[in-house]
């Protein structure tokens, strides 16, 4: 069944250089305050970000696509990765409209360049700069709206208390356009399993949402935009306050969309702890303190196959007692 017109999500705009994104002052504490209105109620918002300029999205999306069109597929299966959806899937045919590949530690320039390594015969530095520079600026938007969220709920200092050592997954994609006239799925519905996801893409739409009545919309985003995805673990963490937003990419017309993913991914051996000012009476806690790497384990595991996306922290980490039949 297809999703209604085009949704609005919030749009929050977050100025280059405005006074709004100094911590403490009231622009910032208003931001704070949409910022959290919006993940409570949708999982997600588009952030308006100019600080990550055109040029540098318009030269990413332009090796993105250099990437898919002009590599041998030999060169895109070493892209590979034990851990799921860390490396390379595809490619796109007729039966799946996906093609997706996996930089590990994007934020490091050396995991830049390993995977080049992989894809060109140079190393391709032109790609390993680029890259390497806008992973970075989307992990500082990623830290900023960590903030907001933190100064949000009045826990001023606990950055720490979200992810205080983390990395970035960057997955760059391909979803292929459609037969004519067919409206078809490209990427299934998932909830994000790291904390939290940056959404780059360029201007094609595709990228749904499942409000809370079952009602699956599309997202248009707008020039100098990203989207912010709340993941399971963050929403544990929040104590189930802020949601984690189930989503998909749905396909139709005759454009091929590109998009960039940056996953934000703990160190091993974090722990996801739920703030204690988080917890009370009307708020009991939801969630035991869990290990992230052993929710991931879990999550692609056999046994969570049989589970629900939006299920499968509840079975792994709720403190509730399971409802019998």
């Amino acid at each position: 069944m297809g999703a209604n017109a085009e949704f609005q999500i919030p749009v929050i705009e977050f100025g280059t250089g405005s006074p709004d994104l100094v911590r403490g002052t009231e622009g910032w504490n208003q931001l704070c305050k949409r910022v959290r209105e919006a993940l409570e109620t949708y999982g997600c918002f588009q952030v308006v970000y100019r600080s990550i300029s055109q040029k540098l999205r318009d030269d990413t999306f332009g090796l993105l696509k250099e990437l898919v069109e002009e590599v041998p597929l030999e060169n895109k299966q070493r892209n590979v990765n034990p851990e799921p959806y860390h490396g390379f899937i595809g490619p796109c045919t007729d039966e799946s409209l996906y093609e997706g590949y996996g930089i590990v530690g994007a934020s490091n320039y050396e995991g830049v360049k390993n995977f080049a390594q992989l894809m060109w015969p140079d190393g391709h530095p032109r790609f390993c700069e680029t890259v390497h520079t806008i992973v970075n600026q989307m992990k500082e938007l990623t830290r900023t709206i960590w903030l907001m969220i933190i100064d949000g709920y009045g826990l001023g200092e606990k950055l720490e208390s979200v992810v205080s050592n983390y990395d970035m997954l960057l997955r760059m994609m391909k979803y292929k356009a459609p037969p004519t006239g067919v409206y078809e799925k490209a990427f299934h519905s998932h909830t994000d399993k790291p904390v939290s996801t940056i959404i780059c893409d360029d201007l094609v739409s595709g990228l749904e949402i499942e409000l809370d009545d079952g009602q699956w919309v599309k997202l248009s985003s707008t020039p100098g935009s990203f989207f912010f995805v709340v993941g399971d673990p963050l929403m544990a963490w929040s104590n189930g306050r802020i949601k984690a937003v189930n989503h998909r990419v749905m396909m139709s017309g005759n454009k091929d969309r590109f998009s960039m993913a940056c996953f934000s991914v703990p160190a091993e051996g974090t722990m996801i702890t739920t703030p204690r000012e988080l917890v009370d009476e009307q708020h009991p806690q939801l969630f035991k303190d869990f290990d992230f790497k052993e929710f991931i384990l879990f999550a692609f595991s056999e046994k969570a196959n049989h589970i629900e996306s939006t299920k499968q922290i509840h079975a792994f980490a709720s403190l509730s007692p399971p409802v019998s039949n």
